[in-house]
């Protein structure tokens, strides 16, 4: 029972949509029918940058601390607790899955990137850092949102092979697979556009 709470936990935490509550209340603007819809930075950015460029890459900026620290912390908690690392791995699967799922927008929700990181910089560090300076170097280099966090995710799984190839306490991979498959799914549409050339850049 204590378990199924944490999970339950878990997954309403994962699921508060903080880029979608930042622009209501600060840009009065919603941004779940402007830009690719998402609640996430990226689009944060976009939409709110249209009246208040300033204001925009703050509430980006402050969305990403948010749903990134909505995971890493919950896990840090759990951690110093001593929970069992299968339970840990869980949380984080959870809390990526209620940001891309979100119980209070329907079952719509984010991309799962700033979630997922946060999650898999407390249980996989080194993975996590290489997959953040792939992000900075792709985006400096193309200015496309969607192709550096893909490219990042890619990256993130391959060097989790090479830093722990057999995962630690777990033995198996599923849950990294798990949370990519989520977020490559969320990003199905940026995919698309990539190949018809068609998806924005953030400059």
């Amino acid at each position: 029972m204590e378990n199924l709470i944490i999970y339950l936990i878990s997954y309403l935490l994962g699921s508060i949509p903080f880029g979608f509550v930042l622009a209501k209340l600060f840009a009065n603007v919603n941004i779940k029918e402007q830009g690719s819809k998402s609640i996430g930075a990226t689009n944060v950015l976009r939409v709110v940058k249209k009246n208040n460029p300033k204001l925009a890459k703050k509430l980006a900026i402050i969305t990403i601390i948010l749903d990134f620290s909505k995971s890493a912390l919950l896990l840090l908690a759990l951690k110093a607790l001593n929970y069992d690392i299968g339970l840990l791995w869980s949380v984080a699967v959870l809390t990526v899955f209620g940001h891309c799922f979100s119980i209070y927008l329907f079952f719509e929700g984010g991309k799962g990137v700033a979630t997922g990181a946060g999650a898999m910089m407390v249980l996989l560090p080194l993975e996590t850092l290489t997959a953040l300076a792939v992000w900075l170097i792709i985006g400096k280099i193309f200015k496309i949102s969607s192709l550096a966090s893909l490219l990042a995710l890619l990256s993130f799984i391959g060097s989790s092979f090479i830093y722990h190839y057999n995962m630690p306490e777990i033995q198996t991979h599923a849950p990294v697979f798990i949370i990519t498959f989520i977020i490559f799914y969320k990003h199905l549409p940026n995919i698309k556009r990539l190949f018809l050339k068609e998806e924005c850049k953030i400059i």
